[in-house]
């Protein structure tokens, strides 16, 4: 009998001492399958448990408690001061060795990069093949790897299975924040979509509580963002733009913006559109006399103020608007008879 409980007792033990060291094989796994690089500074002073906590916040290790039993197990294991060049692919391990072996980032030159905000996925993407070693078919073929976007969708809070759909040009259109940025010379096309994706999560984490109350997705917030910041200059126009474009989807009137027409044909804004270019059915043109709702993605880039034109409009009741497009300005109207008055007054 007792060594049938002893036979039990070795069994849970057994049972357990798998368990824990499951448990921390996992932990201490790479957070990421693909590169994605991270400058990491340990300050003079900082002990086991802040420099832990940092490389938490930072997304280099997935679970802390790993982190740091690995530290007070292994022998040597003196953390020190200084800047390192991390990998969110490396394992918790690598990373962890690399500090106590004071391996500090060697000088790496750096590019400076400005996106400019209302410019479009295929813009970005010429712009980092100008600047980076990397051919713009391979950036337009990374922003589209199902696995990739996949990937993404798991990282980051504002992204979800809407950028899978099949009919969206450029799934991560609207996504990129537009942004000066710094970047290794030798930064992966990977690493650099998640540095402007970690600005967006900035971005719209300080507004998270107004996307969270309006009654779409934060995917439709950015489209509508988009075209508020296509069509107008001014954040108080955004705001009006925005105001329209709810009024018309609570309508159910088609949007009927030339802005998203111009995307769905893929043609420049100082071209002229033609009768087949309105009558194009795609995802995008809202022109289209069939076409109801929202393009299927954003298109362009959008400002944090058209952002947030987008998730308080003005407290307005427009249903129309019309540019000058020589001035820029924006005249709204709550009737179709004021619009085509206007419209051919401009014309």
């Amino acid at each position: 009998m007792k060594s049938k409980k002893l036979l039990i007792i070795l069994g849970v033990l057994l049972v357990i001492i798998i368990s824990i060291i499951t448990f921390f094989a996992l932990s201490l796994k790479p957070v990421s399958k693909t590169s994605s690089e991270v400058t990491f500074i340990v300050k003079s002073g900082d002990n086991k448990f802040t420099i832990v906590d940092n490389l938490k916040k930072a997304g280099l290790i997935k679970n802390k408690i790993a982190a740091l039993a690995y530290i007070f197990v292994m022998p040597n294991k003196n953390l020190q001061a200084g800047s390192y060049n991390m990998d969110r692919s490396d394992s918790a391990i690598n990373i962890i060795n690399k500090i106590a072996d004071g391996k500090i980032i060697e000088v790496v030159p750096t590019i400076r990069v400005t996106f400019v905000e209302g410019k479009t996925f295929k813009d970005y993407a010429k712009l980092i093949s100008n600047n980076f070693d990397i051919s713009y078919d391979d950036i337009v073929k990374k922003g589209a790897d199902k696995e990739f976007l996949k990937e993404l969708i798991n990282e980051y809070w504002f992204l979800d299975e809407s950028i899978l759909n099949k009919e969206i040009y450029y799934p991560l259109e609207g996504y990129l924040a537009p942004d000066t940025y710094e970047f290794y010379e030798t930064t992966t096309i990977e690493g650099i979509f998640k540095k402007l994706l970690d600005n967006t999560d900035k971005r719209l984490t300080s507004i998270k509580d107004k996307i969270e109350s309006c009654k779409y997705s934060v995917h439709e917030i950015l489209t509508i963002a988009s075209i508020a910041e296509t069509e107008a200059v001014r954040d108080s126009d955004r705001k009006m733009v925005s105001q329209v474009i709810y009024k018309r989807l609570d309508l159910g009137m088609a949007l009927g913006m030339d802005v998203t027409t111009y995307y769905g044909v893929g043609k420049d804004m100082k071209d002229g559109l033609t009768a087949n270019d309105l009558a194009a059915k795609n995802a995008y043109n809202t022109r289209n006399n069939d076409f109801k709702g929202l393009p299927a993605s954003s298109i362009c880039n959008p400002s944090l103020s058209s952002i947030k034109a987008a998730v308080e409009p003005s407290d307005t009741d427009y249903v129309y608007f019309v540019a000058n497009m020589d001035t820029g300005e924006i005249f709204f109207f709550n009737t179709y008879e004021e619009f085509m008055q206007k419209k051919v007054g401009l014309n």
